[in-house]
């Protein structure tokens, strides 16, 4: 005899779903990451300098999207140390090397972003 396998959402159903993962997300990494926190303050003070500092639509658009892809990778660093913490406490050389990893990307971004931001300013 087969096994049914459950019917997976679809539409809208699995739309609201993921919005709710989503958010769920960013509840964890507001409660259980610092930097998270600290980056999100920067990005909503600095959201609105944005937009009176860019001169156009498409210099507004740059250094808002440069904000948001810190926060980007500040997520997808967060998950990457909540898997490796999730194998286990002891350390282990691949477990370090990830989380260093994780830390260089949000370091480029930062700097991508001093980067984008500085030559908006200085043109």
């Amino acid at each position: 005899m087969m096994q049914q396998v459950p019917a997976k959402n679809t539409g809208w159903r699995r739309i609201v779903l993921a919005g709710g993962y989503s958010l769920q997300g960013l509840i964890a990494t507001w409660r259980n990451e610092a930097a998270f926190r600290q980056e999100l303050w920067l990005v909503l003070l600095a959201a609105p300098l944005a937009l009176w500092l860019g001169d156009g639509l498409l210099e507004k658009a740059l250094l808002i999207a440069t904000l948001l892809l810190i926060l980007v990778v500040e997520l997808l660093n967060s998950a990457l140390e909540s898997i490796v913490d999730r194998i286990g406490p002891e350390h282990h050389t691949l477990s370090g090397r990830a989380k260093d990893q994780g830390s260089a990307a949000v370091l480029l971004t930062l700097i991508l972003a001093a980067i984008v931001w500085a030559a908006i300013l200085i043109s």
